[in-house]
């Protein structure tokens, strides 16, 4: 399964995003938004690309936030992933989001918009970066795969 991953897109409308992102996203089989979307019509947008998990960020919206959970845990191809936005500083995030889950083969994430792709104890951590500047690629298999495209 392909799953395109974005996070912290800070935008106030789809229209602002890379139309490279979006062209990438409506490709895979699942897109994932780890928060800070700023504006509800983003989400909508989203949607409309193809299916759509997300939480909240800090810096949603009290609407957005209403309408998504700060974390959620899905699976796909038999993997247990764990999704949340983040919060504090950058240094020490992976330890501060991997007590907020229990057994989970990946986390993505966000919040520090500094991309991050591999493994942990045991752990798959991704995280996109800033999504107004990168986006990800998760290849979920028999192994786990992540790549970040950076826009130049």
């Amino acid at each position: 399964m392909l799953i395109g991953v974005v996070s912290d897109t800070h935008a106030l409308s789809f229209a602002e995003l890379d139309g490279r992102i979006v062209e990438a996203l409506k490709e895979a089989d699942l897109v994932v938004h780890a928060g800070d979307f700023v504006n509800p019509e983003v989400l909508e947008g989203l949607k409309r690309v193809n299916y759509v998990r997300a939480v909240q960020g800090n810096m949603d919206s009290p609407l957005l936030k209403a309408m998504l959970p700060e974390k959620e845990v899905f699976e796909v191809e038999g993997r247990k992933v764990g999704l949340i936005h983040g919060w504090g500083a950058p240094r020490g995030i992976e330890e501060r989001i991997r007590e907020m889950f229990g057994k989970v083969d990946i986390i993505i994430y966000g919040h520090s918009h500094k991309s991050s792709c591999g493994e942990r104890e045991g752990v798959f951590f991704f995280n996109p970066g800033l999504g107004r500047t990168s986006y990800g690629l998760l290849k979920v298999k028999e192994t786990i795969e992540g790549e970040i495209i950076q826009l130049p």
